[in-house]
């Protein structure tokens, strides 16, 4: 069902005389015979007889289509993370080649949903990779980079600690998890349009950046978004009764994630 083809039967290559092929739609396959998807499930009939009398017989039906919502378009500067990971170093450059091979097998996907697929759905072992690009190409181009490295050359503390092959492809083992601090920079760390890339573009972070700005509401007469887009009639951003909050709600939100 997967590739769409009826596959031939097995060691036999005439149909036996001793059934009558005549009667209903029943044929023998000598060759593997396209299978196109019609609008209705597919269905296939797989027998098992064994030598002892044992019989099984199994009715497959496909999956019904999973709806893709559509994905904003992504733009040229969009940073796509592909999130690899294996029990070893070979299954991690496998998994890489793997992922490469499926982006350019369905052109059509976008990338950004097939980031996130590898993000929430896989199990997540030890020998990890973080593969980063602002196109198909390039994601590509970098996956293939992890999966042709020559595992003879790298060093174990260099993995350990985590190792760039080239840019956007980083590397590294997983390390138990402790108790994170987080630590908010103080004023200074602000700059023009800081956070509209992400505001624009992900969805978790826009939630809770709303959040913020719906707390911030009572106590201030400028809106949050405003200020971070930098349109006209709002106060500096640079001011301090300003930036104070609109640092606080940016790192909240990048918190959050």
């Amino acid at each position: 069902m997967s590739h769409d083809t009826l596959p031939r039967t097995l060691h036999i290559d005439a149909p036996s005389p001793h059934v009558d092929w005549d009667t209903g739609q029943a044929r023998l396959l000598t060759e593997n015979e396209p299978w196109p998807r019609t609008g209705t499930p597919r269905r296939a009939g797989v027998s098992s007889f064994g030598i002892s009398g044992t019989n099984a017989h199994l009715i497959l039906e496909e999956a019904p289509a999973e709806h893709v919502p559509a994905a904003a378009p992504q733009t040229p500067d969009t940073m796509v993370p592909m999130l690899l990971s294996g029990r070893g170093e070979g299954a991690l450059r496998a998994q890489a080649g793997r992922v490469a091979d499926f982006l350019e097998r369905y052109p059509d996907l976008p990338t950004d949903t097939a980031a996130r697929m590898l993000a929430a759905t896989r199990t997540v072992f030890e020998h990890r990779a973080a593969i980063t690009g602002n196109n198909r190409t390039e994601l590509v181009t970098r996956l293939r980079a992890l999966a042709d490295t020559d595992a003879d050359t790298e060093t174990g503390t260099a993995i350990e600690a985590g190792v760039a092959i080239e840019a956007g492809v980083v590397r590294g083992t997983g390390r138990p998890l402790g108790n994170p601090a987080l630590v908010f920079p103080g004023q200074g760390a602000q700059w023009p349009t800081m956070a509209v890339k992400l505001l624009d573009d992900n969805g978790p972070f826009a939630d809770r950046l709303q959040e913020c700005r719906q707390a911030l509401q009572p106590f201030v007469d400028w809106d949050l978004f405003a200020v971070l887009r930098g349109e006209p009639g709002q106060p500096d951003f640079n001011r301090v009764d300003v930036v104070q909050p609109a640092l606080w709600a940016v790192m909240v939100s990048l918190a959050a994630q």
